[in-house]
């Protein structure tokens, strides 16, 4: 039965013996970030703030920060769960004969019911406030160096010029005032790419945006999945619930935004309006450099009447975003494997931050795969922004570090297999010779065919016989070894 909004989440967190309440003040500004980032650290719980200081609103920080929890918030045993259900509707085909026709109905109903619906009114509009300072919210200055108070949890909804299309990011808000804040658009988004077309219109005026802060788990997380352009996030949010995300006319703007949110900024972006944003203590480990960003005006603030504010912070690995980050990977393997059958599993470990390192096995099957498959996956949505991809064969597990680091320093020769690449690199990305343009790099650690030059013998893994592994099971027993 999916979560009815962020309250009932919060519940189970705390049934469960995820969730520990803090009730004594704490501030917003580097105090609640400490206690997350030893929390994540150590695999402590989540917390919920109920006294942050200069605000009666709590703070709930560290909802997903582990795998335990991210299960609980997709409400399955196994994120690979997810995996298996879009898998399972990857490879619906219509059949052939009424029978079998019929047993496809049920399916085709789970389908339709995965689409959003809009409603009259929610909870996210008890109150209407046209009077308001963003500073009334407890948002969190996370590190010493920010540029200031960021909302780091967002969901920002904005349409599609060409096609009328909603999207929804998460994108970080560094507050500037009372009603002002940036809006950190990377280039490569779909917001950005929202505003950039209106730009190109040359008439000016203005961008309708709303930001929604806190939903039901499966909602929130549907505004960092790397989507397709055009691709409702609210409709892949019901999938993941199992139930469609009901939406709410906004009071001042044409944009809706999901009923059972808990806070809501309704305003605009002025077309050709900049403002210096940052620094932002980022999910690289590093400060990302003040640049300029479109300007968010706040003109309404829509609210439950006791909300509760839903944010998360990022910084050196492992953070909460890992474990969100980790659970993509899992659920979106079935897509990948769609365009690219041969990978077999993927993995991308928290020091990578994601863009920075995926290893990849493949069942090998001709000469060149392996760069093959780096070319694909480098044309593949975010993952262009790959900066270090490996290959392996698919006997190697990539979920072991320990393992792909001993089988691709023994199979390479750095210079036959390494292969270097220019395209767009992640803005965050602080090493590369220009903003959002770099290279990248791809390694070639499958075993080498005599089809791709290599004409010396491959050795053989040493392994144990299997029989004597058996005789000495029993004679480690016999030793008392255990």
């Amino acid at each position: 039965m999916a979560y009815s909004d962020l309250r009932e989440f919060i519940r189970v967190l705390e049934k469960k013996g995820e969730l520990k309440r803090i009730p004594f003040e704490v501030d917003p500004v580097l105090e609640i970030t400490e206690f997350a980032d030893r929390s994540v650290k150590t695999g402590g719980p989540a917390f919920l703030f109920e006294r942050p200081k200069g605000s009666d609103i709590p703070v709930l920080i560290n909802a997903f920060a582990s795998m335990r929890r991210m299960e609980l918030a997709l409400e399955v045993s196994s994120v690979d769960e997810v995996a298996e259900r879009i898998a399972e509707y990857l490879q619906m085909r219509m059949p052939e004969g009424l029978v079998n026709k019929l047993k496809m109905l049920p399916k085709l109903a789970e389908v339709a019911a995965f689409f959003p619906r809009e409603v009259k009114d929610g909870p996210c509009q008890e109150v209407v406030r046209k009077d308001f300072s963003l500073f009334d919210y407890p948002v969190l200055q996370c590190w010493p160096h920010d540029g200031g108070r960021y909302v780091t949890l967002p969901m920002v909804f904005s349409r599609n010029p060409d096609t009328g299309k909603r999207n929804c990011g998460c994108y970080r808000i560094q507050i500037f005032d009372d009603r002002t804040t940036g809006m950190h658009w990377q280039t490569h988004k779909q917001g950005a790419e929202h505003y950039r077309r209106r730009l190109a219109e040359g008439k000016g005026g203005r961008m309708d945006v709303a930001v929604a802060i806190g939903a039901d788990p499966a909602t929130m997380y549907s505004a960092i999945l790397p989507l397709p352009p055009d691709l409702d996030e609210m409709m892949i949010a019901g999938f993941l619930r199992g139930k469609p995300v009901e939406m709410v006319k906004c009071r001042t703007v044409d944009l809706e935004v999901p009923a059972n949110a808990e806070i809501v900024l309704e305003g605009y972006v002025e077309l050709g309006e900049l403002r210096t944003e940052g620094p932002f203590g980022d999910h690289t480990g590093f400060y990302s450099l003040a640049d300029e960003y479109p300007v968010f005006h706040v003109t309404c603030v829509t609210q439950r009447r006791k909300p509760i504010y839903a944010t998360t912070i990022v910084g050196q690995p492992p953070m909460e975003d890992y474990y969100m980050g980790r659970a993509i990977e899992r659920i979106f393997l079935p897509l990948m494997r769609l365009q690219l059958p041969e990978v077999r599993d993927i993995c991308m470990p928290a020091e990578g931050i994601f863009h920075n390192l995926i290893l990849v096995s493949i069942r090998k099957s001709y000469p060149g795969h392996a760069r093959k498959v780096m070319h694909a996956i480098w044309g593949l949505g975010q993952a262009m922004f790959s900066k270090v991809i490996v290959v392996v064969d698919e006997d190697v597990d990539v979920q072991n570090y320990s393992e792909v680091a001993w089988w691709a320093l023994n199979n390479i020769d750095p210079e036959r297999d390494i292969q270097f690449v220019m395209g767009p690199v992640d803005s965050l990305d602080h090493a590369s010779r220009l903003p959002n343009y770099g290279s990248k790099m791809g390694v070639d650690a499958t075993r080498k065919w005599t089809e791709e030059g290599f004409s010396r013998a491959w050795p053989a893994v040493i392994r144990m016989d299997p029989e004597v592994r058996r005789r000495v099971d029993f004679l480690w027993k016999k030793a008392g070894l255990g």
